[in-house]
């Protein structure tokens, strides 16, 4: 059963205009635990400078219970990163690195080499602390500045031994810009051609294909995907990336086990009420599907679609 991880908290909020307050972040992720999303990515630990609306990740980190935490990710670059998260409670750790070198020196200010030398201290950094970490591989199809990215230069990352310690590889069409058939392509050679772990699925909904390379991600293998509320997101080192594809569109698709009409009506409300309070669209077909007046469908809420 592939399952869902919510990134609006990281990913969703890097290019939004409004800050988000502290204590707002942590009531959306309680919402969303709550409301049975299995795990959320709460925060970056990317300098604050560059990235302004993540700048409080480790407050956000703080303020959360050990059994909250245990369903929370951090996005981190380095070991002292994954220290620094550590150190305020987190278990969870996302490292990033770019399959792209040009995208790497743009979003981290280092080379893919330099990011994977540092990996195996990441790796221990995270065993110390109890906790699991992820090898996330930003531009797996595309890069802004060079164009396609070669599957074998995905699967090299995915193979080098420093990576060895991650449970996980993320996957990420960090510009939006691949089709289906290139991530099941990807997806599948992961698979098979490198190291046995679970394959996340992190996808952007640029060119319209969010929901379905998320599709062709889970046939292929997939066992986690990412999204974010209402499409929010971007990346500000990436020109041309806009928003994730739609956590309520996802979820309205796979229909994993845990989710009932009811709990899909709350995130859906959740979600509104979160973009009306940032003052950004709602790409979410679904959320607009859903509130339709056409209650014989059980996935209707009733009610009536807004201006967002």
């Amino acid at each position: 059963m592939t399952d869902l991880r919510d990134v609006t908290l990281r990913d969703g909020l890097q290019l939004t205009g409004k800050p988000l307050p502290t204590a707002r972040k942590v009531a959306v992720i309680r919402e969303l635990l709550d409301a049975g999303v299995p795990s959320i990515e709460i925060g970056s630990m990317a300098r604050p400078d560059l990235v302004p609306p993540l700048a409080d990740t480790l407050d956000v980190i703080r303020s959360l219970e050990p059994g909250e935490l245990a369903r929370c990710w951090v996005w981190v670059a380095t070991p002292r990163h994954v220290e620094r998260a550590a150190d305020a409670g987190a278990v969870n750790f996302q490292y990033c690195l770019s399959a792209s070198d040009a995208h790497n020196q743009a979003n981290l200010g280092r080379s893919t080499e330099d990011s994977l030398a540092a990996m195996p201290r990441a790796v221990a950094a995270a065993a110390a602390a109890g906790g699991r970490i992820q090898l996330c591989v930003a531009t797996s199809f595309t890069c802004p500045f060079t164009g396609a990215v070669p599957e074998e230069r995905v699967l090299a990352i995915a193979r080098d031994p420093r990576a060895e310690g991650a449970g996980d590889i993320v996957l990420c069409d960090t510009l939006g810009q691949a089709v289906p058939a290139q991530v099941t392509s990807l997806v599948r050679r992961v698979e098979t051609e490198t190291p046995a772990r679970r394959i996340v699925y992190h996808g952007h909904d640029t060119w319209g294909l969010g929901v379905a390379n998320t599709l062709a991600a889970i046939a292929a293998g997939a066992s986690e995907v990412d999204g974010a509320l209402g499409g929010l997101g971007g990346c500000p080192f990436a020109p041309g990336a806009s928003g994730n594809a739609a956590t309520e569109d996802l979820l309205f698709a796979m229909r994993p086990s845990w989710l009932t009409p009811s709990s899909f009506a709350r995130i859906v409300r959740l979600s509104g009420d979160l973009l009306d309070e940032l003052g950004e669209p709602n790409r979410s077909r679904a959320a607009q599907g859903a509130r339709t007046s056409a209650t014989a469908f059980p996935w209707a809420t009733g009610e009536a679609a807004s201006c967002r």
